[in-house]
């Protein structure tokens, strides 16, 4: 399982490397190149991880 803590503050300091951390690596890489989708994308990633709405790849809820 993934921690929340460790992926809200990869989300917040290297938006990207959230996605990447939780095994979604093409839209990990997606959101880098996009620039975290233009910001908005960045705040949706925070939002959902931060209100434990936010699932690893294998559909697992982070800890």
């Amino acid at each position: 399982m993934k921690s929340r803590t460790t992926a809200l503050i990869l989300a917040i300091l290297l938006p990207g490397l959230d996605r990447i951390y939780l095994g979604k690596i093409g839209s990990g890489i997606l959101k880098i190149i996009t620039a975290g989708g233009l910001g908005l994308w960045w705040i949706i990633d925070i939002i959902l991880i931060a209100s434990d709405r936010m699932m690893d790849k294998y559909g697992n809820r982070l800890q």
